[in-house]
């Protein structure tokens, strides 16, 4: 049977991309090729694990007419979700490329205050919503505590499933040994909770002393690694021509999770992830890889490994 994986998005955004010939200060700047993606850690989850023909469902908090438009946006690229109104009013994230220089600059609101009455709601929702797997994933938004993630996490699992957490700072460091499957922090995320030691070192730690069941660390150019308590595996990046780098690392987890949900083993999963992630870069705009590519770049690094 298909396992089915539910996400949650207590902060998510509208991602508009622009790209412009030349970005100079006090300058108007004309940009072209806009584009509007729903965005938020889970929500790109969602948005790969649809590409990738499964069975997912996006619960996300939603308020003001950008939270419409998010939730229009969703049912544009027929993603299930679950919006939970909120009083307040959706962020919107901007990225620009510049052409002349090749930088990419992203601007993020810190968005909206959620309650804990708004949590409680998302909550009930993930209740009602079958589900072998959850995927906790962004940023939290201000007004709910730090422990927020700890507090869901331990719930999730003690309900038997396999809780996913892709968070950074306190949030991640304070959800740590609460019953997660998986983490997937960067290599600076890593850094935040471990200084500058080496990343397999510490996501092998992690590991051992219980943190979470796996680690998984992106690496940016150097690839990724997946720590268990069988080990550390770790694989380069697969090569592509890079366009944008919005939603890659979601793109990563989302290919990874369902690879896990479906039996694969750690190595494997990784090579899943690391396609999706590179299929995610070589496209413009918010989490974007085909099914086609992802399964064309899974088979060029599992014959690099071989």
């Amino acid at each position: 049977m298909t396992p089915r994986i539910l996400t949650l998005t207590l902060n998510p955004t509208i991602d508009t991309a622009f790209e412009a010939n030349q970005i100079e200060p006090f300058h108007k700047t004309r940009t072209f090729n806009e584009t509007h993606d729903p965005g938020g850690g889970g929500v790109n989850v969602s948005r790969v694990l649809h590409e990738c023909d499964a069975d997912t469902c996006a619960v996300v908090l939603a308020g003001g007419v950008t939270g419409a438009f998010l939730v229009e946006l969703l049912n544009g690229y027929a993603i299930p979700c679950r919006p939970i109104p909120i009083a307040g009013t959706t962020r919107i994230s901007t990225t620009v490329h510049d052409r002349s220089s090749g930088n990419e600059y992203r601007f993020v609101p810190e968005g909206p205050v959620v309650s804990e009455a708004e949590l409680a709601t998302a909550l009930a929702a993930l209740d009602s919503e079958p589900g072998d797997w959850i995927v906790l994933s962004g940023s939290l938004p201000r007004g709910l505590a730090v422990d927020t993630y700890a507090r869901i996490a331990e719930r999730e699992a003690a309900r038997g499933r396999h809780v996913v957490l892709d968070t950074s700072g306190d949030a991640l460091s304070a959800a740590l040994g609460h019953g997660l499957a998986l983490i997937k922090p960067s290599e600076r995320e890593l850094a935040h909770l471990a200084g500058d030691r080496p990343p397999a070192e510490v996501a092998a730690e992690l590991v051992r002393s219980g943190a979470a069941e796996r680690v998984a660390v992106t690496l940016g150019a150097n690839g990724a690694l997946i720590a268990t308590a069988a080990g550390v595996i770790q694989r380069p990046a697969i090569p592509v021509t890079a366009r944008g780098t919005v939603g890659a690392g979601d793109s990563f987890l989302a290919a990874m999770t369902l690879a896990l949900a479906t039996g694969s083993d750690a190595g494997d999963a990784l090579l899943w992830g690391l396609a999706a992630g590179a299929a995610a870069v070589s496209q413009t705009g918010t989490a974007h890889p085909s099914r086609t590519d992802v399964a064309a770049l899974y088979r060029r690094a599992r014959e690099a490994a071989s």
